[in-house]
């Protein structure tokens, strides 16, 4: 029999890293005292364009963070990049939260707070300014950031969806 040689595939997938945005702690008072719970808000991503965001709960905080990286592996959304930066302006909304992702020459960085910056980062954008009006909680503002770069179009695909070349 012939052996076939292990066949690479064509593109060479970037390992996924994860972060954990935030842990919430929630208390039940029961008979014996307070029993605590735990939820976490995890981002996923692979610095190239693919970034997820996810969100478990458990009685233990590894448990929950082990299940919102699960969550965040099946939520991954690819995200149009123009070199280190998005293709234009987008505003990213949330119920309560309004996140406007502005694009910024090399070199800026990501300008954002902590909970918008971990879905960047982790989406491959290197420079960014952003700015969040209305609610600052980091679920909304998480969640936020992933629509407004799932609203994100490069030029392709606006020529795409038009039938004409744009210039």
């Amino acid at each position: 029999m012939a052996t076939e040689p292990s066949r690479k595939p064509e593109h060479e997938e970037k390992p996924l890293e994860d972060t954990v945005v935030k842990i919430y702690r929630c208390a039940k008072v029961v008979k014996g005292g307070r029993r605590f719970s735990f939820a976490a808000l995890v981002a996923v991503g692979d610095r190239a364009g693919n970034v997820g965001i996810g969100y478990g709960k458990a009685n233990e905080v590894p448990l929950a963070v082990e299940k919102g990286m699960k969550d965040a592996k099946k939520s991954m959304h690819t995200i149009p990049l123009v070199g280190s930066t998005i293709p234009h302006k987008v505003i990213g909304r949330f119920r309560a939260t309004k996140v406007v992702l502005v694009p910024a020459s090399p070199g800026t960085g990501v300008i954002a707070g902590s909970s918008a910056r971990a879905v960047l980062e982790y989406a491959g954008v290197h420079d960014v300014l952003t700015k969040v009006y209305g609610s600052t909680s980091a679920k909304n503002v998480v969640k936020a950031t992933l629509d407004g770069l799932k609203r994100l179009r490069n030029k392709e695909a606006i020529e795409a969806l038009r039938g004409v070349a744009v210039s």
